[in-house]
């Protein structure tokens, strides 16, 4: 009999465990491109970011910049206790088929190191086909030694799927996440991206195979099954909690597949002011949750 009762005891805490991991809030944050220069011009870095701060932003996804400039950044976002969630930087596979990246990479994540969690990279120009990638790939060796800097900086490196580039689908970025077969590099889920490149159907199907390489997910409003004229980027970049696509599903699947990274907002190219869209946008945030 005390057995039988240790066990159900057993079993009831990891129930409870389970669950409080379930219902743990995704931390939220908004990337530049919805408040800060210069994507946006509303107002100077200090204003946006006590903005941010204010509405209950958990920190900020940024930008590639020169080492100084990234310093000057980072105490403004300390000053407020705003975590730098990931940063954008620019790869590119030239005519000769080699892949490279900005020389002040590894620099930048010595100088990140336990103030930002994720190196995006987004990969331009024609690199080689999915179907041929190998372990022993040049460029896939590349990635997986950026990889290892990032594992020593403390940071892990997540593709960023952008329309119009070598990973523009989801589905091929994770293509090359398996090949490289790191746990410091993985992927970034941009909805707005997924969409524009035809995957809507194969989003639920694509993030449970890739729910391994996951580090991060970006949403916005967005309208389900666009077309038209200003598809891009009007009708798939809105305030969160406009449009018709089920975010609130899409949210739901992400708790399903046992994700548990940062979810950031993608904020590109809306026509409102910047304050409009990070309060509309942490008010759908909030009403998403809560469903």
């Amino acid at each position: 009999m005390k057995r039988l009762i240790l066990t159900f005891l057993a079993a009831t805490v990891a129930i409870a465990a389970q669950a409080q991991t379930q219902t743990k809030p995704y931390r939220f944050y908004a990337m530049d491109t919805a408040f800060a220069q210069p994507f946006r011009k509303d107002f100077p870095l200090a204003e946006g970011l006590d903005l941010i701060k204010r509405l209950g932003y958990d920190g900020v996804g940024w930008h590639e910049k020169a080492p100084a400039d990234l310093a000057n950044d980072l105490k403004e976002f300390e000053s407020r206790h705003l975590r730098m969630f990931a940063i954008y930087c620019a790869a590119k596979w030239d005519d000769k088929g080699e892949l490279s990246w900005g020389a002040n990479l590894p620099q930048m994540m010595e100088q990140l190191k336990g103030k930002c969690d994720i190196i995006w990279i987004h990969t331009g120009g024609k690199g080689p086909a999915f179907t041929s990638l190998t372990p022993d790939t040049p460029g896939i060796v590349k990635l997986r030694g950026l990889a290892d800097v990032a594992k020593a900086n403390d940071m892990k490196i997540a593709i960023y799927p952008h329309l119009g580039e070598w990973t523009e689908k989801f589905g091929d970025a994770l293509r090359v996440a398996e090949v490289v077969n790191h746990p410091n590099f993985g992927l970034s889920f941009n909805l707005c991206h997924a969409l524009a490149c035809g995957e809507e159907d194969q989003v639920f199907e694509l993030l449970e195979k890739s729910k391994k390489h996951l580090f991060t997910v970006t949403v916005s409003g967005a309208n389900a099954k666009a077309t038209g004229d200003d598809r891009l980027w009007k009708q798939l970049i809105q305030p969160l909690g406009k449009g018709t696509y089920d975010v609130g599903a899409l949210i739901k699947k992400l708790r399903d597949i046992g994700f548990d990274g940062p979810v950031g907002f993608q904020g590109y190219g809306i026509a409102l002011p910047s304050t409009q869209i990070v309060t509309e946008t942490m008010e759908g945030w909030k009403k998403l949750l809560a469903q």
